[in-house]
């Protein structure tokens, strides 16, 4: 076992070796970024993720930061891999080895940083993370407290981190409102596929010790994850109708923390920190809103709109439907502005 063992660590030293050969002769004035170029260079394909699903550009790019020592770490300079994602039973691309949850672990390879960014975008949208797509897409705050209590980072500090970072450097500046339209729009098409894949999750995201395109050993047992069989025949899940527009009361799905290995977040450097290991999912459609503080209205029925409000979050803060809101302060869908005052109550 130990003849064997060394054998395999010798194969994923000459693997890495040829990556980062490869890397290097594609790529041979890399230099290293500080947080600002870091956020010049990559704020563009963040805000393209925001507008196809809703993940909020500045979460995007302070996970990015964070995942990525600004991008400086060996995954995202030889891997172009910026969010610490592994490789996976459907993975076909090539693999990096580093040791992480456990030695030599598999981690994915993109041919660029865009490609990173994309695989981000396809890695939450899944049931465990469900709830955070009907919040808005500039609500970061929210975005933030949602990823942990959803499971992504078992660091207690994460949502202080990420709103740091962002608050920081002005992220909040990529995010973009949308209008009730948009959102409804966007809510439709994400829940749709979200639904679609959830049969799949147990099998499309279970790590694996190689990618498919290097594997020549049988995966260990020992490696899968211990929960119930999720039955590829399944057929797609119905499409989930948001919470804020069901016609009906829909019991919600748990969205619960999640006992995971090392958090993505624990450190600043990129090197030692990955994509936690997602858990099996039933077929059931997700259902489940992100929990927010109910606030009392204040004593003069009024709020003032600031940074980062939008009709949505401000309904769900103060427990007053939105379409209330509209009718008491005559709003269209043009949407509410810095410093508005809103009355809240008749």
């Amino acid at each position: 076992m130990v003849f064997f063992s060394a054998c395999k660590s010798r194969q994923y030293s000459r693997n890495n070796k040829k990556i980062e050969k490869e890397a290097t002769r594609s790529n041979p004035d890399f230099k290293s970024h500080t947080t600002v170029t870091y956020i010049e260079d990559f704020k563009g394909v963040a805000i393209e993720e925001m507008n196809k699903y809703g993940i909020p550009a500045s979460i995007t790019l302070a996970q990015g930061i964070i995942e990525s020592g600004s991008g400086n770490s060996s995954l995202a300079k030889f891997a172009n891999n910026h969010f610490g994602i592994k490789c996976t039973s459907d993975w076909k691309g090539k693999g990096y080895f580093k040791d992480d949850d456990k030695k030599d672990d598999c981690f994915r390879v993109y041919k660029d940083a865009r490609e990173s960014y994309r695989d981000h975008s396809e890695f939450l949208k899944r049931k465990r993370y469900s709830a955070l797509f009907e919040l808005d897409k500039n609500d970061y705050k929210n975005w933030a407290l949602g990823l942990k209590a959803a499971g992504y980072a078992t660091n207690p500090r994460y949502p202080d981190m990420l709103i740091n970072i962002i608050d920081k450097y002005k992220l909040y500046q990529y995010d973009q409102p949308e209008t009730e339209t948009e959102k409804m729009n966007r809510e439709d098409k994400v829940f749709t596929e979200i639904n679609a894949n959830i049969p799949q999750e147990k099998k499309k995201f279970t790590p694996v010790e190689t990618p498919p395109s290097k594997q020549v050993l049988k995966t260990p047992d020992t490696l899968k994850i211990s929960a119930p069989v999720v039955n590829d025949d399944i057929p797609p899940a119905p499409v989930y109708v948001p919470s804020s527009r069901a016609k009906s009361a829909v019991k919600p799905a748990a969205v619960a923390p999640v006992k995971t290995p090392a958090a993505q977040g624990d450190t600043t450097q990129g090197d030692s920190v990955s994509v936690i290991r997602p858990v099996a999912q039933d077929s059931t459609p997700v259902t489940a809103p992100v929990t927010t503080v109910t606030l009392p209205i204040p004593a003069d029925k009024s709020y003032t709109v600031q940074k980062g409000d939008t009709l949505y979050n401000i309904s769900r803060r103060f427990n007053v439907a939105v379409d209330e809101i509209k009718a008491l302060n005559s709003l269209n869908d043009a949407g509410i502005k810095i410093g508005q005052k809103l009355v809240l109550a008749k």
